[in-house]
């Protein structure tokens, strides 16, 4: 089966989804299959994506005729990030390869901890790209797709920022703190906390956001080296995700904004 041409963010069909499994590229997003649907086709795709660490979901059939209304997905349907996703350790080392290179160019980086709607991520990338960041890093389960949708409300600028996905967020910012990287976590902790403005932030940082509602999972939360919270003056109790990972990128930023 081709590319659904109406939707450019879907693949439909058995031999389609298999090849952009097969090519490990990191651009597979998850796969739906069909509820009851069997075979060895079926079978083939389930056992593949498990091993890519892509999440499998089941859905009606209904689901899959809307997701590719003029394809024959065969119970079968892929959502295809529009870039391929870079390597952390990869992107790391073009970023500063060595410790003494991070404490050096201090650079900034942005974690997404299951954000969920497609627009917020593409707006947060749109902020990190307006700040300088360096680079994203996302988890590969619970996070919203790196779809047509969130590419159109990050004007475009997601393709020009590399994003790292990984199997474990929590993991992954150890590994970061391992190469000198400071974590703070955005979240709302009382008068007490630690605010954006208080926080020194002359040093490398990984900025991690929560979901939209429940905020920071606990093994995310408890990786972080500090909590911050962005203090306001009016009676909202909070701001939505996107916002507040603009404000945090570009205060943190400013050293470098003159």
């Amino acid at each position: 089966m081709a590319r659904n041409e109406s939707r450019t963010d879907v693949l439909a069909g058995r031999n389609p989804v298999r090849e952009a499994l097969d090519r490990g590229d990191g651009r597979v997003e998850k796969v739906i299959l069909q509820k009851g649907a069997h075979g060895s086709a079926i079978d083939a795709v389930r056992r593949m994506a498990k091993s890519a660490g892509v999440p499998v979901q089941v859905a009606p059939r209904q689901k899959l005729d809307s997701m590719a209304p003029q394809a024959q997905h065969q119970g079968i349907v892929a959502v295809i990030a529009p870039i391929a996703y870079a390597d952390l350790d990869a992107m790391l080392s073009a970023i500063a390869p060595t410790l003494d290179d991070v404490r050096a160019a201090k650079p900034v980086l942005i974690a997404l901890d299951g954000v969920e709607d497609p627009r917020n991520y593409g707006a947060i990338l749109r902020s990190a790209v307006a700040a300088g960041a360096a680079g994203a890093i996302v988890p590969n389960r619970e996070m919203a797709p790196l779809s047509a949708v969130a590419v159109k409300a990050s004007a475009g600028t997601a393709l020009r920022l590399p994003i790292a996905r990984v199997t474990n967020l929590g993991d992954a910012l150890h590994q970061l703190k391992e190469r000198g990287y400071w974590v703070i976590g955005l979240a709302d902790d009382g008068e007490d906390a630690t605010t954006i403005w208080d926080y020194d932030w002359d040093r490398p940082v990984v900025i991690v956001v929560g979901n939209e509602g429940a905020g920071l999972r606990p093994r995310v939360r408890s990786s972080c080296d500090v909590l911050a919270s962005i203090p306001m003056r009016g009676p909202a109790e909070s701001l939505n995700a996107s916002v507040a990972a603009g404000v945090t990128l570009l205060w943190a930023s400013r050293r470098d904004l003159g």
